[in-house]
């Protein structure tokens, strides 16, 4: 018997691709590999920032401002060539190396795939592309199609049960950032939290019904709590 399954809606920087495959840009310019965290941090925090106040631009246009915002507090100089670098990088950053046979997984066990990202979707495309991911997704979301704000903006996850025409019950973020989760589960969505390295468990907001180490170890679990046999 198989229970009913909810639509799985993916983020994608760092949760499908190695954002950790960033950092030897970072070493390189900033002598400290710490900072590619830190960009990513405040690129995050003011992408939110832009949506509580109204703004919006687009994401790695936000990311190239706030790479020189950085470099400005390190008194680090960087130009043209450093911008089109992290460009090049952020597009073409692999998939971590268990997704795909974990996305097989569980479309194997019945379940529907989407991403959901801030990223635009040339960028998107791009990116999965390179990592060999395309065939995976019946369709893409991206914030810049039409909210025009980023996650965890509750329009953001609207915008997706919208369009695919179902309840926020029906639908599943997989994501591995606390906010990304808070977001969704406050939308009324189910919710899987991956704890990459560099992310956990927030114990306030929304909660994941589902925690797991890896995509693989997530795709089990999900498997084991909407499919039986």
């Amino acid at each position: 018997m198989m229970a009913r399954l909810p639509l799985l809606v993916f983020d994608v920087n760092e949760t499908l691709l190695d954002l950790e495959s960033l950092t030897p840009f970072f070493s390189r310019r900033f002598g400290d590999k710490n900072v590619m965290r830190t960009w990513f941090a405040q690129l995050v925090l003011y992408s939110q920032s832009l949506s509580l106040t109204g703004g919006y631009i687009p994401f790695g246009i936000l990311g190239a401002e706030v790479l020189k915002m950085v470099a400005a507090t390190l008194r680090v100089n960087i130009n043209k060539e450093d911008f089109a670098e992290l460009k090049y990088l952020i597009e073409n950053m692999p998939a971590l190396p268990e997704v795909a046979g974990a996305l097989t997984q569980l479309q194997n066990a019945g379940f529907r795939l989407f991403t959901l990202t801030n990223n635009p979707q040339a960028t998107l495309t791009t990116q999965l592309t390179h990592a060999e991911l395309t065939g995976f997704f019946e369709r893409h979301f991206s914030v810049d199609d039409s909210v025009k704000c980023y996650k965890p903006a509750p329009s953001v996850y609207q915008y997706v049960a919208t369009e695919l025409q179902v309840s926020a019950n029906a639908l599943c973020l997989v994501a591995c950032h606390t906010w990304d989760i808070i977001g969704a589960r406050s939308a009324g969505w189910d919710a899987a939290m991956i704890l990459h390295s560099g992310n956990a468990q927030l114990g306030a907001g929304g909660q994941p019904h589902v925690i797991g180490n890896n995509v693989s170890d997530i795709a089990d679990k999900l498997i084991a709590r909407y499919v039986t046999v």
